[in-house]
């Protein structure tokens, strides 16, 4: 996993999926939300709640072990983290490693 170190890593949740159990929020809170549906969300740098589904955001570089970390345990197997070069998985439901 060399080249995940250096290279931009995004990340979505699928709302389908989702459990609503609130470990990503634990582990991430600058980077996810529950909405009123309580469903957990990705916010962009402003803050705001990405709402449209499927929507990526940039992680930042300080939480990226955190948001890994979401993904791996995430009970509803529902977090997606991508390289932002090439989108392939690095950690979530369709990541080869995990």
């Amino acid at each position: 996993m060399a080249e995940v170190a250096t290279d931009t890593l995004q990340v979505w949740v699928d709302q389908d999926l989702c459990t609503g159990d609130g470990l990503c929020v634990q582990y991430a809170p600058e980077v996810f939300e529950f909405d009123v549906d309580g469903l957990a969300y990705v916010k962009g740098p402003d803050g705001e709640l990405q709402l449209a589904p499927a929507s990526r955001v940039d992680v930042p570089a300080h939480l990226r072990l955190e948001v890994i970390d979401s993904a791996k345990e995430c009970p509803g197997d529902c977090i997606h983290v991508v390289r932002g070069s090439d989108g392939v998985e690095v950690a979530g439901p369709e990541a080869e490693d995990d």
